[in-house]
């Protein structure tokens, strides 16, 4: 996850087992780990002791008051932030009855309940997440969150689905916070491609590439899809901040592309390579990716 682009990483606790893990973790990695831990409070109080970053638990689910005080107090003595973790799929059975099933305003009381039991115990280092699967109800609640409190927050719409429609209800979902997850039933190295690929084209980050390619037209005369597509999987390794583009035709390729640092528009048997607007060279079709690739490496 870490050589994939991830920035933070959490692992489920279930046992302590798995939490006696969390030091030989933390030596092996470069970025923050977070251990994800429910209803036992002794396997948070074990992660602090394996110099865990950050802790996400849900205060309410632990038990007696002083089972709260003691993950506070281990926290606050080692500097570490604790995350609350709302999920529609668990709120507490009276909210639920309250609010007539999983409503924003249901999340919001439910998170802000969890924050009042660790600021009792004079706790205040926290970050909030409140997560459904329902888009809507989903922004509503963060968006109600943020006009109450000013703690940090962590975006992710939960259980989105597989990634042809999960990363779309996250790309709607994840409009701006302090951190974000993206959660899609794949391999968690295609959730952070996912938040990565979302970042870039809201301009928030920019983390590689930015390829840009025309919707082809009637002044088309190559096999463009299967060029942009080979192009963008061979940009995959690729990190540096450049503007990358495959255009259609040689007549307005180069032109409509004028920003880009470096690209290719194809024409009948030959393209073009071309940067900032101004055309480098002539390549025959089969060598224009191979051609830009190598442009690329020279930036």
């Amino acid at each position: 996850l870490e050589q994939a682009g991830c920035e933070i990483v959490r692992v489920a606790v279930p046992d302590m087992a798995a939490a006696q893990k969390i030091g030989e973790i933390k030596r092996a990695i470069h970025i923050p780990l977070v251990a994800d831990i429910h209803f036992d409070y002794k396997l948070a109080l074990e992660c602090a002791r394996q110099g865990v970053d950050k802790i996400r638990i849900n205060p309410g689910n632990i038990g007696a008051p002083e089972r709260v005080r003691a993950v506070a107090d281990a926290c606050r003595e080692r500097g570490i932030p604790i995350r609350i973790g709302v999920n529609g799929g668990s709120l507490e059975k009276d909210l639920l009855r309250k609010y007539g099933g999983v409503t924003a305003e249901a999340l919001v009381e439910s998170a802000l309940g969890h924050v009042r039991l660790l600021n009792d115990c004079g706790f205040d280092d926290i970050c909030i997440s409140v997560k459904c699967s329902d888009v809507r109800t989903n922004m509503a609640a963060y968006r109600m969150l943020r006009a109450q409190t000013d703690y940090p927050l962590h975006l992710g719409v939960t259980e989105a689905g597989t990634p042809r429609m999960g990363v779309l209800k996250s790309a709607i979902g994840i409009g701006g916070g302090d951190t974000l997850r993206v959660s899609l039933t794949a391999d968690p190295v295609e959730e952070v491609v996912a938040a990565k690929q979302i970042l870039a084209a809201a301009g928030i980050r920019r983390s590689g590439p930015n390829l840009i390619s025309c919707p082809t037209c009637g002044r088309t005369r190559y096999d463009m899809i299967p060029i942009a597509e080979e192009v963008e999987r061979r940009l995959q390794n690729c990190d540096k901040p450049i503007t990358v583009a495959v255009m259609g035709c040689v007549v307005n390729g180069p032109g409509e592309a004028s920003a880009a640092d470096v690209g290719i528009a194809g024409g009948q048997g030959e393209g073009l390579v071309f940067c900032k607007g101004k055309v480098l060279y002539k390549v025959p079709q089969e060598r224009l990716v191979d051609a830009l690739m190598e442009e690329i490496e020279k930036l």
